[in-house]
């Protein structure tokens, strides 16, 4: 799977999962350090990678961009350990694959995981 990591986490997130075989990218590694989030994330939807992040306002984004790509994880769990961050999406990853493929918002909490595919409909 192809990632973008967040300038708001760390780039050793980045290094583990492409030790792990991914295609993985700090943002500061793409010249995006210090970007808009809008830069970020349509830099993410060009290249086809999931954006790992543990900002919140990509959700708001994405919900008012009506677009269905790019997929995005948002970590919201409290551990800010980089080994321990890494180590959750990769035990994870087998079971939001397919939701990530096809478009989904997907944060990590503590105790839960949330799927929201998209596009997200406004209610």
């Amino acid at each position: 799977m192809r990632f973008l990591v967040d300038e708001c986490l760390s780039v050793k997130i980045a290094q583990i999962l492409a030790t792990a075989g991914h295609d993985a990218l700090h943002v500061s590694q793409a010249g995006l350090q210090g970007h808009s989030d809008e830069t970020v994330i349509t830099y993410s939807r060009s290249e086809d990678r999931v954006l790992l992040t543990a900002d919140t306002d990509f959700g708001e984004l994405l919900s008012r961009s009506g677009e269905s790509f790019p997929s995005v994880i948002i970590l919201r769990r409290s551990s800010r350990i980089p080994e321990q961050q890494a180590a959750i999406v990769l035990t994870n990853l087998p079971d939001v694959e397919p939701d990530l493929v096809s478009g989904a918002l997907i944060v990590f909490n503590d105790s839960v995981i949330r799927v929201r595919r998209l596009p997200i409909q406004n209610r």
